[in-house]
């Protein structure tokens, strides 16, 4: 049942994208500098909104846009109706649904919907990813200077020391590929179907990585903090892998390394 519920509700947000991508619709701003939200925000969260009550009316919601819908339940649904609204708002067809789902403290099943590649990624603990039903794997690379990589950058602290300007540099200069897509749950989902070896992010929020993080662990990945700790999506720095890199790329983001 829940991860009927859950599935309902991507391709319910997944419509709403469909239906004002490319469109006119209104966008506000929120605070900060590029931080906007869309019409079109608004109306996937309604729609997620709508599919998780009808049957679980009880639950704890975590919404991008809305905050906290606080309820006394063990099941918190944790949501991003538009992860890459500045794409999505540019018509570009990088963007995507997120849900996690937490059950008593710990993300039991995640999915990610990007509706204009109809890619849906899903996983569920301890039973595997999937993308469109079919399992998926992370990547067998090795080495972290052989590696295909993407971050996101922060619109604040980038200059922070050792912040996303100098570790993108120091991969950079050594002609490693590092990508940046722009919507930080599909770089988790590509990560774990082994399109890229690994993704970093300095500032997340629990919406953007809840559903990401578990997809890539159920893939044979790995996910943890800066400092190597198991990753919650409660804390903002995030590094994911295929496993194989990830002690070496841990060592040149906190620059105890040069490749």
């Amino acid at each position: 049942m829940l991860k009927t519920v859950l599935l309902e509700a991507l391709q319910a947000g997944g419509a709403e994208i469909t239906r004002f991508f490319n469109k006119e619709f209104k966008i506000t701003n929120k605070e900060g500098v590029n931080n906007p939200v869309t019409e079109a925000d608004h109306a996937s969260e309604q729609a997620i909104f709508a599919v998780i009550r009808k049957s679980f009316p009880d639950h704890f919601l975590l919404s991008e846009e809305t905050g906290e819908v606080k309820q006394e339940s063990d099941y918190k649904w944790i949501i991003d109706p538009i992860d890459g609204t500045i794409n999505f708002a540019h018509g570009i067809p990088l963007n995507c649904v997120s849900i996690g789902l937490e059950y008593k403290g710990t993300v039991i099943m995640g999915g990610v919907y990007n509706p204009h590649m109809d890619e849906l990624f899903f996983a569920e603990k301890g039973q595997g990813a999937s993308l469109n039903g079919r399992p998926i794997r992370v990547s067998d690379q090795h080495e972290t200077l052989h590696s295909c990589l993407v971050t996101g950058f922060p619109y604040t602290y980038i200059n922070m020391p050792n912040g996303p300007l100098e570790v993108f540099e120091r991969l950079v200069r050594k002609g490693i590929p590092v990508r940046r897509l722009g919507a930080a749950a599909i770089d988790l989902c590509w990560v774990a179907c082994g399109r890229f070896d690994g993704f970093y992010e300095h500032k997340l929020q629990a919406w953007d990585s809840a559903a990401g993080f578990l997809i890539v662990e159920e893939a044979g990945g790995r996910v943890t903090d800066f400092e190597g700790n198991d990753y919650s999506p409660y804390q903002h720095r995030i590094l994911a892998t295929n496993g194989k890199i990830h002690d070496e790329l841990l060592d040149v983001i906190n620059a105890r390394k040069e490749l």
